[in-house]
């Protein structure tokens, strides 16, 4: 969305938040199951922040389920779309992941969005436990620089030219009968895609760079073909 990547562990959530839905027979995902999804998850920064603001998790977990009472009947269909302020929350976690210029959307800008939507379930919720949108920021940008300088998150997602060397790793796995993926299949595969990188990019000057040391595609699948893969 947007151009961001959303961290593996917001996926997770993102994915049990569904499930939450499912769960308490809602036909849709709304605030308070993307909320339930973050404390189920359990790690990450969100988690950090609401633990650090003195918020006991469980309790905030019960009042949301006592909020958005369990329908009798459940929904049909594994695809249960977003309510609009669900959707809101999600653009709202990715316009805080820009205004701190982070190039990820992680758990701790989706609570951030969850805060910054205020009408939902889960906003109340979290407001009613002593968690504005005020302190979590300043919880946030005190665990962030407490890491390292630079932070990266733990758990970086992948770009599409990344996924594409993956792809074609195994692509490559598959035509000489690995049984794994090695790095110098990995080797492969990262070659494979930088060849086609637009002119001007780092990764056709890496190309560049790589082909005039005499290290192409050809040459990998030379040596892994005289190695025997090992």
């Amino acid at each position: 969305m947007n151009g961001y990547n959303f961290t593996d562990r917001v996926r997770k959530v993102l994915q049990i938040s569904r499930e939450e839905a499912a769960r308490l027979h809602h036909a849709y995902v709304g605030t308070e199951h993307i909320l339930l999804g973050l404390i189920r998850e359990g790690e990450g920064v969100a988690v950090a922040v609401l633990t650090n603001l003195n918020a006991d998790l469980e309790e905030i977990r019960q009042k949301v389920e006592e909020t958005a009472k369990k329908e009798k009947v459940a929904a049909a269909g594994p695809d249960l779309p977003y309510t609009s302020r669900a959707k809101k929350v999600l653009e709202l976690a990715m316009s805080e992941a820009r205004e701190l210029n982070h190039w990820y959307v992680g758990t701790e800008h989706l609570l951030l969005g969850l805060l910054r939507e205020e009408k939902g379930i889960a906003a109340q919720v979290l407001t009613d436990a002593g968690v504005t949108l005020e302190r979590a920021r300043a919880e946030t940008l005190r665990l962030l620089r407490s890491e390292r300088p630079g932070h990266v998150p733990p758990d970086l997602p992948y770009t599409a030219a990344a996924r594409g060397s993956l792809e074609l790793a195994r692509q490559e796995a598959r035509d000489v009968g690995a049984a794994s993926l090695g790095p110098e299949l990995l080797l492969l595969g990262a070659l494979r895609v930088i060849q086609t990188a637009a002119p001007g990019s780092a990764a056709a000057a890496l190309a560049a760079l790589l082909s005039g040391a005499g290290v192409t595609p050809e040459r990998v699948r030379e040596v892994i073909a005289r190695d025997g893969g090992k």
